[in-house]
This record gives C-alpha cells, structure tokens and sequence, in this order.
C-alpha cells in the first residue's frame, strides 16, 4: 500500500503543478487574453494527465481525485481503509504540489486565493457536469477500450475546461488545492465547500446511471 499511496501523493502534486504552474506561465505571457490564458491552461493540465494515468496507473489505479475514489469505492473495487489513505494522501499532494510551483515561479509559498467568480448555481452545475462527465469517461473507457483512458481523461478535461463555466475542476483535493494558490487557477476558500459537496453529490448518481449503462 504504501506503493499506491506514494503514487497517489505524487500524481496528485503532479497534477497541481500542471494547473497552477500553466495557469501562471499562461497569465504571464497572455499579455491580458485570457482566452489564450486558458488554452494554455487546458492544454498543459491534459497533457499532464496523461503522462501520470499512464505512468502510475498501474501502480495506484491512476485516482488522484477523491470523486473517483469514492466511485470505485461505491463499485466495491476498492475498501473502506485503502479509500481513506488514497483521499489523505491526494489532499496533501495536491497542497504540496500547489507550494512547490509556487516556489518554481518566485512566488511567495504561502497564499490564499482572491478569485471570487467561483461560486453560484452556474458554477455548481457545471462541476455537476464536469464530474458526472469524467466518471462517465473513466467507467466507459474502461468498459470498451481501458488501454484509452489516460487519453480520454486527457481529452475530456482539456475540453471541459472550456464547455463548463466553472472550467472543470471535477476534483476535490484539486479544489482544496486551487485554494491555497491566489493566482490564473485559484478559487476562493469560502467558496470550496460548495464545489466539493456538489462533486461529491453527483458521484452516486453517476454511479447509478454508469452500472447500468455499461452492465455486462
């Protein structure tokens, strides 16, 4: 197990470094566009995704995302413990991930986000959407093709990022993580909770729907 957690820990911190870090290198060289802010920030995070579900999936399952966590968990493929350990150790990758790109980029390790256009009931359904989408990638692509997920993942939410109004967060220790950064990515603190119940919410119901929908 403690493999899988290393893994989990440093896929997730990963994953932070890719969205916090191109978000800032974005916002740099943007020159106040945020359109291309935000490619750069789709593109860089997909890219990352598959480099990590590719290499450590077959170490940890490939999670990094208390939502699939806990999906796995409702589907039994995954126990009470195990789960816990996995969803600790993605909240402090990601944190740690957040304070190492900080320190990449001359920026004071320690923050907390100002951005606060996070928050409302077009935000909270579209993380609705954005999580309900990624469970159904995950669960569909390991149905049909599992050799695709990494790229299905890597593409739904490079394009998520620009057909949800919230950009897909889809994650909660992504979203705890993103608090703790006042730059391109952050999100406020006080508006966290909120995401993280909705992701939470829609992971049964996706469950629901994904057992049926791709049953043998």
């Amino acid at each position: 197990m403690i493999r899988k957690y290393v893994a989990e820990g440093l896929g997730t911190a990963l994953l932070l470094v890719g969205v916090v870090g191109s978000g800032i290198m974005g916002q740099t060289l943007a020159d106040g566009n945020t359109a291309i802010a935000l490619l750069a920030n789709a593109v860089a995070t997909g890219c990352m995704l598959y480099v990590i579900i590719t290499t450590l999936g077959p170490i940890s399952g490939a999670h990094f995302n208390p939502a699939v966590t806990l999906a796995f968990w409702l589907r039994g493929e995954i126990t009470t413990r195990p789960a816990l350990g996995y969803v600790l150790v993605q909240v402090a990758g990601g944190i740690v991930g957040v304070w190492a790109t900080h320190a990449m980029f001359d920026q004071p390790i320690l923050q907390a986000s100002t951005t606060m256009h996070r928050t409302g009931i077009a935000q909270w359904c579209s993380e609705a959407m954005a999580t309900f989408g990624l469970l159904f990638v995950i669960f569909g692509g390991l149905k049909s093709r599992p050799e695709a997920v990494p790229a299905l993942v890597a593409f739904y939410i490079t394009g998520a990022y620009w057909f949800t109004a919230s950009t897909s967060f889809a994650n909660p220790a992504v979203t705890i993580a993103r608090g703790f950064s006042d730059t391109f990515a952050g999100i406020y603190p006080g508006h966290i909770a909120a995401f993280i119940v909705v992701q939470l919410i829609t992971v049964p119901l996706a469950h629901l729907i994904l057992t049926r929908l791709f049953r043998d």
